[in-house]
């Protein structure tokens, strides 16, 4: 028999310490099975999440979509006081969930932001954009339990204005960031989402998650009284794969069109008018004593500036994978940074890859493929281009907006160079990957500073010798507005 009190330890043979020590360990060990068990099952991508949601499904049949929904914001906590005002109280009961499931839909769903800019309660969407699960599953929700069709009271602040509210306010005292995005440990089975730069208390993946919770909740909401399947709503909107002809034949409600959506449901003064309101239910919910005149003005005058730079950054520039998210390796010296604003943005193909890229995954490694092919075939320090148009609905960036790129002989450090992924000597790109470099990649880049206002627009050869950027897709940039028909006397193309 062992000895008990304050003295028992020093009484108690080596042998049983060892098997003390020995039990300990075998149950952290079990422990930290048990919590990555899931982890095994189920990364961090929108593809795994939708397959969890299915899993709940199916174990529990008899539920509905609304049901399923709010199970999910029970497991995750997602239920404080400003949650309540607009939705029905999750609970404290209803079916059981496997464990490992319950875990890992608790920290898909539970957004916070850890020690060292870990941001969990994201997934990266096949559409190569990381999304807040959260606020989307609230948008859904609320519009499922919405009366009138196409009214969906609370959507607006549960989605996006609630949070930028907050944002607002953490701006006004410590003047953080808005919208901080981050990078993947993996993009194929992703499981750990590091913000980059200082973090922000409204990252971008609660933007993107805000905006697909007001898109799908609108749309649910519009067809009250259907019967539809949560995980079927998610894979229509974030696992449709695109067909030969791109983005030119993809269907109206996917989530590659998410900010075109967005804009067309939520004018901006909209939205400020909720994020005020988001602003003052808070100060209710919390308590707080109520805000006299001038602050509330000076409030509202931090609200409508960084809405200005919200519309900006999320509907007026197009969706931009960022280097780290396709998977760029570094930059070979020191960039060199750019004079801004340019005068020019000049066209290119890429010729090899000759193909239109389809989906993130393809573009992506189009991007590292041409990277490496820069770096240790020609040299350079980089990929030479600033910005690649992809067919799948996205902008990738190059050297960007701040570096000066290796893309016109001559011109690097007079204009930004944007190719399209794909040979366009006899055929044309997507008319959306067009439409995105030529009306909103260049009107961003007028609106951020970057692109005088009267930049001029070229051919890659109309500055050197070369067929780039093909002879149709050259005739077709021909009728851009901005084009310059004066070419410059050919030089050697250096580079």
């Amino acid at each position: 028999r062992i000895k008990t009190g304050p003295h028992a330890l020093s009484r108690v043979s080596p042998q049983i310490r060892l098997m003390e020590g020995c039990w300990k360990l075998t149950l952290a060990v079990l422990v930290l099975l048990v919590s990555t068990h899931a982890d095994a099952l189920f990364s961090c991508h929108m593809k795994d999440f939708i397959k969890a949601v299915q899993q709940v499904e199916d174990e529990n049949p008899e539920l509905e979509a609304v049901e399923v929904l709010r199970m999910l914001r029970r497991t995750a906590h997602l239920n404080d006081a400003f949650v309540q005002h607009f939705l029905p109280d999750a609970g404290s009961s209803g079916p059981e969930l496997d464990a490992d499931l319950s875990g890992y839909l608790q920290r898909a769903v539970q957004h916070r932001v850890l020690e060292g800019a870990r941001e969990e309660g994201v997934v990266l969407a096949p559409d190569g954009m990381t999304v807040a699960v959260g606020p989307l599953l609230l948008g859904i929700e609320a519009g499922f339990l919405s009366t009138i069709p196409g009214r969906v009271p609370g959507l607006y602040q549960l989605t996006l204005a609630g949070n930028l509210g907050v944002s607002i306010r953490r701006r006004s005292e410590n003047g953080e960031p808005l919208g901080t995005d981050g990078c993947w440990d993996n993009l194929t089975a992703p499981h750990v989402f590091t913000l980059s730069d200082t973090a922000s208390t409204l990252t971008a993946a609660q933007v993107h998650g805000g905006m697909d919770g007001v898109i799908l909740g609108k749309e649910v909401s519009a067809k009250a009284g259907e019967s539809v399947k949560l995980s079927s709503l998610l894979t229509d909107y974030y696992l449709h794969q695109l067909d030969a002809r791109g983005m030119d034949g993809a269907p109206r409600l996917i989530s590659r069109r998410r900010r075109e959506l967005f804009k067309v449901l939520v004018a901006p003064p909209v939205l400020i008018r909720q994020v005020a309101k988001s602003m003052e239910l808070r100060e209710k919910l919390e308590g707080r004593v109520k805000m006299e005149v001038r602050q509330k003005r000076r409030l509202m005058a931090a609200v409508k500036e960084t809405m200005k730079e919200f519309v900006h950054v999320f509907m007026e520039c197009p969706p931009i994978i960022a280097r780290c998210t396709w998977g760029a390796a570094p930059y070979i010296g020191t960039p060199t940074l750019l004079s801004l604003p340019l005068t020019y943005l000049f066209i290119h193909h890429t010729a090899s890859p000759s193909q239109p890229c389809l989906t993130f995954e393809q573009c992506s490694a189009d991007m590292r493929s041409m990277q490496r092919f820069h770096q240790e075939e020609r040299g350079w320090d980089d990929i030479g281009y600033s910005f690649v148009a992809g067919s799948d609905g996205n902008v990738y960036e190059g050297r960007g907006w701040k570096w000066q790129g290796a893309h016109t002989g001559g011109y690097n450090s007079k204009g930004y160079g944007v190719s399209f992924i794909g040979d366009y000597t006899s055929t044309l790109p997507s008319q959306h990957a067009m439409a995105l470099v030529r009306d909103q990649l260049a009107s961003c880049a007028v609106a951020g500073g970057r692109l005088v206002s009267s930049y001029i627009l070229k051919g890659h050869r109309q500055m050197v010798s070369t067929s780039c950027p093909g002879n149709t897709f050259y005739k077709e940039i021909t009728t851009w507005g901005h084009y310059q028909v004066r070419a410059v006397n050919h030089k050697q193309n250096l580079l």
